[in-house]
């Protein structure tokens, strides 16, 4: 029993090991560096590094790298909080700045990171001890860090198939969420506000019928955009194409909101937006942290076309290209 409990251990370690391995060394994703570790922005791993050192007085060898060891993970972890500080939720806030203004967030999010993954440990010739520990941005810590206030669509359990034959579906009146989207979805009149009752008719999308389209990526390079976990996409006129309010908080969190890379044609391959993406190009970078794209509003109503009868922004099937 003994020899199974060990086996099965040691089998998770090489797992775990080998996921940030290869998460590291991915160099077709978006990596963003600090000075004591990275966030991988396509898969969603941040890793830290801490060194520890050897106290003065320990009685052995043996006990002057455990004591190393220890200092060294309790360093690293301590470098991986203020990393994950620095993370922009979206354009409007960092996590540091979201854990300041609430106390359970901070002591929640401190809680999360001091059981981290401890994924590498390297003993030096000296004496010290280099760790390595991370965690990923999805799951219980995009639990914690998205704010509850952050609209998200509401997504009903589709009914048995049975069900749906003979019942009709009734007249529902729409979400505080969706009708923000749908409001949003309205081009606003630049030069002139006009009444519902007079305004011009706008041109339809230049859609291909039947196209089919399995997700999106905006070439957003140039622009002096950054990545965040709730990134949004925006028209000429600030109305929304692309954000909250268009995926479910599950998929948001267990996802994240997009994908990030570095290169078009690497974009264009991620199992993330599968094989037939529509690519776009941003205009621009708005907002505090410049992670609000904006694109064109030919292609803004390109998509709002698409997205009708498709769910790719359901399951946020987006890839972001940066610098």
């Amino acid at each position: 029993m003994g020899k199974h409990v060990m086996l099965l251990s040691l089998l998770f370690v090489c797992s775990a090991v080998t996921a940030w391995a290869l998460g590291t060394s991915n160099n077709e994703g978006y990596v963003q560096t600090f000075e004591n570790g990275e966030v991988n922005w396509q898969s969603g791993l941040v890793t830290a590094v801490g060194i520890g050192a050897p106290p003065a007085n320990a009685v052995n060898m043996a006990q002057a790298r455990a004591l190393a060891r220890r200092a060294a993970i309790v360093v690293a972890r301590r470098n991986l909080l203020e990393i994950i500080k620095r993370v922009r939720i979206d354009s409007a806030a960092t996590v540091g700045e979201y854990m300041v203004t609430n106390d359970a967030i901070r002591t929640s999010v401190s809680g999360y990171l001091h059981n981290s993954q401890i994924y590498d440990v390297a003993y030096m010739s000296d004496g010290s001890v280099e760790a390595t520990v991370g965690v990923s941005l999805r799951g219980g810590l995009a639990q914690i860090v998205i704010p509850k206030t952050m609209p998200f669509k509401v997504v009903e359990p589709a009914l048995p198939t049975d069900a749906q034959e003979s019942v009709a579906a009734p007249m529902t009146q729409p979400t505080e969420s969706t009708s923000a989207a749908s409001a949003s979805s309205e081009p606003a009149d630049v030069t002139e506000p006009v009444s519902d009752e007079h305004a011009p008719a706008q041109p339809a999308p230049a859609v291909e019928s039947g196209m089919v389209v399995t997700g999106l990526v905006v070439d957003a390079s140039g622009s002096g955009a950054h990545p965040a976990m709730s990134p949004k996409i925006i028209d000429e006129q600030g109305n929304e194409v692309y954000g909250s309010a268009l995926v479910s908080r599950e998929y948001a969190i267990q996802q994240g909101m997009a994908g990030y890379a570095r290169d078009v044609e690497q974009a264009k391959v991620r199992p993330r937006v599968t094989d037939q993406p529509l690519v776009v190009r941003a205009l621009s970078a708005m907002g505090k942290g410049m992670s609000d794209l904006v694109i064109s509003n030919a292609d803004a109503n390109k998509l709002r076309a698409l997205t009708e009868n498709q769910d790719f922004f359901e399951k946020c099937r987006v890839m972001i290209v940066l610098d």
